[in-house]
């Protein structure tokens, strides 16, 4: 098989035009090319007058393994290569049960995927989630968005299929999918109802509305495996023997007997972190990264990228040393108040499938790191503390709206009241007022010069009609639990998995780093090292 990188063609091409460029591209008659499989699909806008459709293709020849091996010779380009389809295996062939049943605490995607594997393999695990199931929990946000009544165990945070749920559900990753992980959570969303077009955009994404019916389906199939997911149980505790979990605390009362505890509890989960840490479970602050959302025309991005609901990724390293750079890009989408605690306030950027609002947004944020967060040296929760006086500094600058500015008054430190060209795509309750004030002066100043930097790539992001919305400082978890090579931390039977525990940042990172937990799970209760899945 040959894998075929950088081919362009003509945007919207038909199926026989990439089989002649591809037959030309390889020196093939196209009779000897028996199947073409798109692997990835981008776009190549340089040039206004020629865009490009880019392809990567998996090309499965009439040729013998030394004749194709010949061709690629021939070829004398990086971009044709020997390739081998990798496709994962969700099934261990366990032959060595655990006696109790599994306990996983959250269902979002690291959650979702590792209870997902364990109850195909039989392991009937049990999920305690805080939130509510997806249905009942969109009611909760829906209000929240209308009246500002927050239930802080019902939110944008918390709840069946986690925070990525209201996030547009974007699927990008830059972790190489060498074993086909990556290609097996995109499948198994597909499985469940996402549009099979997930499986070669490179920029994949579900849409808010789509994943509010794919987890409930994802659910009710873990169940018929086996599995049970319970809603509205937060894991407030468990117990150890000789060094051991042996059981799991859930709502303060509920004792139930394990001796595995998976800890996929998600970036805002700070009260289990604070339980975590008080029990002695090791861990360490993380560098993450803070600052604000910004709004442009969606019909002006589109029109400087040449692409409809068109998407970007932007960086810049100030001269201070800092990173800044865009995240959680939402094309035609909402800003929405993502707040998990009375009190606090943060925001975030989401997206239904369609993209078709009238704005899009995404964050711009600049790297915190340790020497960044108040408190004491040795806390390791010292960065939730750092969250936490943004976003109360947030809440009392809005009332508990959305605090807005456009970014010339935020540039020049001279707000004025109400949005000019541009008015907010908001979900929520928002007002005009001096965003900057809320901010660190570091951050503030190293997001003009990213932003100014960025008008440089995509023409007006540096418009000085932008709207900037804050505060954004949930962009990933401020905490890592260590874990050993086997997945499991200083607590034996306890596992970290994804975003929460600080090994993940978005959707696909959490799901492959939980089938890779659930990997060496196997190795361990099987007693089996032989044909080990390479890491």
């Amino acid at each position: 098989m040959i894998r075929l990188n950088q081919l362009k063609v003509e945007k919207g091409a038909h199926d026989d035009r990439i089989l002649e460029k591809t037959a030309k591209k390889l020196h093939l008659a196209p009779e000897k090319i028996k199947e073409i499989r798109v692997i990835k699909r981008s776009l190549d806008a340089r040039n206004k007058g020629n865009i490009l459709d880019v392809y990567c293709l998996e090309v499965t020849t009439c040729l013998s393994g030394a004749k194709e091996k010949e061709l690629v010779s021939k070829a004398g380009s990086r971009d044709v290569c020997l390739y081998e389809r990798q496709e994962y295996d969700p099934v261990f062939k366990i032959k060595n049960r655990p006696e109790k049943r599994p306990v996983i605490a959250g269902f979002g995607p690291a959650g979702i995927f590792l209870a997902y594997v364990l109850s195909l393999n039989g392991l009937a695990p049990l999920v305690v989630e805080r939130g509510k199931s997806a249905g009942e929990r969109r009611k909760d946000v829906e209000d929240f968005f209308r009246t500002g009544r927050l239930d802080p165990d019902s939110n944008v945070q918390f709840g069946e299929g986690g925070a990525g749920t209201f996030s547009d559900g974007k699927l990008n990753t830059l972790i190489k999918d060498e074993k086909g992980r990556g290609r097996f959570v995109l499948e198994t969303f597909v499985k469940f109802g996402a549009d099979p077009e997930i499986l070669i955009d490179s920029k994949p994404h579900i849409g808010t509305d789509i994943l509010m019916k794919i987890i409930p389906a994802m659910r009710e199939e873990i169940i018929k495996n086996g599995g049970e997911v319970r809603f509205d149980s937060t894991l407030t505790g468990y117990e150890t023997d000789s060094g051991k979990v042996s059981a799991v605390i859930i709502n303060g009362k509920d004792r139930i007997e394990t001796d595995d505890l998976f800890l996929c509890i998600g970036h805002s989960a700070r009260d289990t972190f604070r339980m975590l840490y008080e029990k002695g479970v090791k861990m360490e602050p993380k560098a993450f990264a803070v600052g604000v959302r910004v709004e442009h025309e969606r019909k002006n991005i589109d029109e400087a990228l040449h692409r409809d609901r068109a998407a970007y990724k932007l960086t810049h390293k100030c001269r201070d040393g800092r990173g800044v750079y865009t995240f959680c890009m939402c094309p035609g989408g909402q800003v929405i108040n993502a707040s998990s605690e009375d009190g606090g306030l943060c925001v975030n950027g989401m997206s239904f499938s369609g993209r078709d609002g009238k704005n899009s947004n995404s964050a711009v944020v600049v790297t915190v790191k340790q020497e960044d967060f108040p408190g004491d040296e040795d806390d390791p929760l010292r960065g939730i503390l750092f969250q936490r006086e943004l976003e109360k500094k947030a809440y009392e600058l809005g009332g508990g709206s959305i605090p807005y500015e456009r970014y010339k008054d935020f540039k020049e430190g001279s707000p004025k009241p109400g949005a000019g060209r541009i008015s907010p795509s908001c979900a929520c309750p928002y007002v005009f007022a001096d965003l900057r004030s809320i901010l660190p002066e570091v951050v503030a100043h190293d997001i003009i010069e990213g932003i100014d930097d960025f008008g440089k790539k995509i023409r007006g992001f540096d418009d000085p009609e932008t709207l900037l919305a804050g505060i954004e400082s949930r962009t990933s978890s401020p905490v890592r639990i260590t874990r050993n090579g086997d997945f499991e931390s200083d607590i034996r039977g306890l596992f970290p998995v994804g975003e929460g525990a600080g090994y993940a940042g978005g959707i696909m990172s959490a799901a492959i780093d939980a089938l890779k937990c659930a990997e060496h799970y196997y190795f361990n209760i099987s007693g089996e090292r032989q044909n080990e899945r390479e890491y």
